[in-house]
């Protein structure tokens, strides 16, 4: 098979149109795992997981099994999962806590930083055998960083630093923190875990996407604006409604109404056409009544007016990363294919806050975001439709330039749209997407470094 080069990776990515074999062709799929999963900073968990040394737990990176755990010394680590002496994985538990990590098949045990402890049957091996090499280790990821409890690894030993990667974006994950009362949140109530088969930059382009859920989530939208508003609800099945009858709003309420905003490494936000007196039933709810207390008591009103005043719906951080900060929503992209796809979504509890507003984030969760949903069968209907037309003899080029002619640069350094239903966040994924795949963004990093 002929090598795809550097040209036809260039020619594949256009100002407003992308070609098809990006979503399609399983040898480009192979080079980003290579140039992009890689070497992006990638989020593989949170540190409310591993509160204390010996705590771990399994992730995937691409397609690579990998640990995260903290040290003897405090330290978090991850680790690719996977013994040196026979190839087996050592790992096989989804999250508990370690002294130690040890093989099953021979035996051979490992710290918790990855380095060889012991080998039975010790003998006969080759002069070169050193226990002490890295060679004969749980192989570390060179780099591991942490932004307010968010644990990113990146597989390259060097380049941009996590908070350059993050940007502005960071802002996007102090605002889901900063809606803890202690200051604090921490992963809580499992995982919902689904596979669809179509590629792994569907999911991102969708998220941000305000075009579409007149279209594609039109069942939820009838059923929605049918139910009477006099029948019983805790509270979470309101929101749930209240939503979907969101989407069926007119293209002008989108389009004037939400915003959508993009940042340098591929990263962007959808604005939230939500504000908190239609998040809960005004100021009536006495969950939300007693939140608001708790956070004024510790932040003081003017900080808690600023905190409820950001407004954000999606923000996606390239390339594996999506979360709702006003929903205490987190979802972790894992691509298995070139035309088959891993979401891990995650909850997040706001420590200081009323236990019934978690309740209602799991409850809302499985409503509208769970694998039984409304909302999210459609979306996974969707990925499945387009990994099947592009199976097809259509058109070569996927069209991407809606908005094309009325961004805007924005005041932090990024673009944004006109209309929130700009296609410009896909732009932006791609235009990230390119850096990676051409080696832009280490020779940007090379430059950097010798100035």
């Amino acid at each position: 098979m002929q090598a795809i080069s550097p040209n036809d990776l260039d020619a594949a990515v256009q100002p407003a149109r992308v070609h098809r074999k990006l979503y399609s062709d399983p040898e480009i799929f192979k080079l980003e795992m290579e140039r992009i999963f890689g070497h992006a900073w990638l989020y593989v968990g949170h540190e409310s997981q591993v509160r204390n040394p010996g705590d771990y737990f399994l992730t995937q990176v691409g397609r690579k099994a990998m640990v995260v755990t903290r040290d003897e010394t405090g330290t978090l680590r991850v680790l690719h999962n996977q013994c040196a002496h026979r190839g087996a994985m050592v790992v096989a538990s989804d999250c508990g806590h370690a002294k130690e990590f040890q093989c099953v098949y021979h035996g051979w045990t490992y710290h918790l930083d990855g380095r060889l402890k012991a080998v039975p049957l010790n003998h006969g091996y080759p002069q070169d055998f050193d226990t002490k090499s890295p060679r004969t280790a749980m192989t570390q990821v060179p780099r591991v960083e942490s932004y307010r409890g968010f644990i990113f690894m990146s597989q390259a030993a060097e380049g941009k630093s996590l908070k350059e990667h993050l940007g502005y974006m960071a802002t996007s994950i102090d605002d889901m923190v900063d809606r803890a009362p202690d200051g604090e949140i921490e992963a809580a109530g499992g995982v919902f875990r689904h596979v669809y088969n179509g590629n792994w930059k569907l999911y991102l382009e969708n998220l941000c996407d305000a075009a579409h859920p007149w279209f594609t989530h039109r069942s939820s939208i009838d059923a929605a604006q049918q139910q009477s508003d006099e029948v019983y609800s805790d509270g979470t099945g309101e929101i749930a409604i209240r939503q979907m009858r969101q989407n069926g709003a007119p293209y002008s309420f989108w389009e004037n109404q939400v915003g959508i905003w993009t940042y340098p490494n591929g990263h962007s936000y959808l604005g939230d056409y939500h504000d908190d007196s239609k998040l809960v039933a005004a100021m009536q709810d006495p969950v939300f009544r007693d939140y608001i207390a708790a956070l004024e008591a510790k932040k003081g009103k003017d900080e808690v007016k600023r905190i409820l005043e950001v407004r954000r719906w999606n923000s996606n951080i390239y390339p594996n990363l999506s979360f709702m900060s006003s929903f205490q929503q987190l979802r972790v992209i894992h691509p298995l294919a070139v035309n088959r796809t891993l979401v891990c979504t995650y909850n997040f509890r706001l420590k200081g806050a009323p236990e019934q507003m978690f309740r209602n984030t799991i409850a809302f969760a499985n409503i509208v975001n769970g694998t039984g949903s409304l909302v999210l069968t459609d979306d996974l209907e969707i990925y499945n439709r387009i990994g099947i037309g592009l199976a097809s003899d259509g058109a070569d080029w996927i069209e991407i330039g809606r908005g094309y002619l009325s961004d805007v640069r924005d005041e932090h350094g990024g673009l944004k749209g006109k209309n929130s239903t700009s296609e410009v966040y896909i732009r932006n994924m791609f235009e990230a997407w390119r850096g990676y795949m051409l080696g832009e963004t280490a020779a940007a990093n090379e430059m950097k470094a010798s100035a």
